[in-house]
């Protein structure tokens, strides 16, 4: 389990694909202390760390994993939200996020509002129903309010200091992002579908 907390930005400095998509990442992080198997949330994807070196850790995804989220286009250079996960007593300032990313959102407008950036997105049919004004989500991994939903559509307000901490500077109007909706929309909604 994560929080949507970003706590270091990683640079993915090798992508091969013979026999899978593995990926090589340049962290911040102590890699003495992520020992193979260990969970990190990479933009948002809940990704095993399969080898480390001095400065960088390695991971892979599946063809699942490519097909339902960003990783199938990362290239070089692309710098990634990184999270490890929730430990027992640790403060959950987020919201619950599972890092199983649901899909991708497309950027469709970022206008600025003081210093912050109002960024409306487009969510894939099947997502937006879970998606609440008030809510949360989970966009690239980042813990997220919704402020506004029309249809398919909803915006969130992000502040100077999220973008300074994170990867969202780099992210473009047509861009896709991952988006993971709220663990209890999914489950309130399931709850519905059984009583109806």
């Amino acid at each position: 389990m994560f929080t949507g907390l970003v706590t270091d930005i990683g640079t993915l400095v090798e992508r091969s694909e013979d026999p899978g998509l593995r990926l090589k990442i340049r962290t911040r992080y102590d890699t003495g202390s992520l020992p193979r198997g260990a969970s990190l949330a990479c933009d948002g994807v809940w990704l095993i760390v399969v080898d480390t070196g001095p400065d960088w850790f390695a991971v892979e995804a599946s063809d699942e994993t490519q097909a339902r989220t960003t990783i199938g286009g990362w290239q070089p250079g692309k710098r990634i939200n990184l999270e490890r996960p929730l430990r027992v007593g640790d403060e959950l300032g987020g919201h619950i996020v599972a890092g199983h990313v649901d899909g991708t959102a497309r950027v469709v407008e970022m206008t600025p509002v003081g210093g912050s950036i109002r960024m409306l997105f487009e969510a894939p049919e099947d997502l937006a129903r879970y998606i609440a004004a008030k809510g949360s989500v989970a966009l690239n991994g980042v813990s997220l309010t919704v402020n506004e939903v029309a249809g398919r559509r909803f915006a969130i307000t992000m502040i100077p200091h999220t973008r300074s901490v994170t990867n969202w500077d780099d992210v473009q109007v047509g861009d896709a992002v991952n988006i993971e909706i709220d663990t209890m929309a999914r489950y309130v909604a399931r709850l519905q579908e059984w009583q109806d």
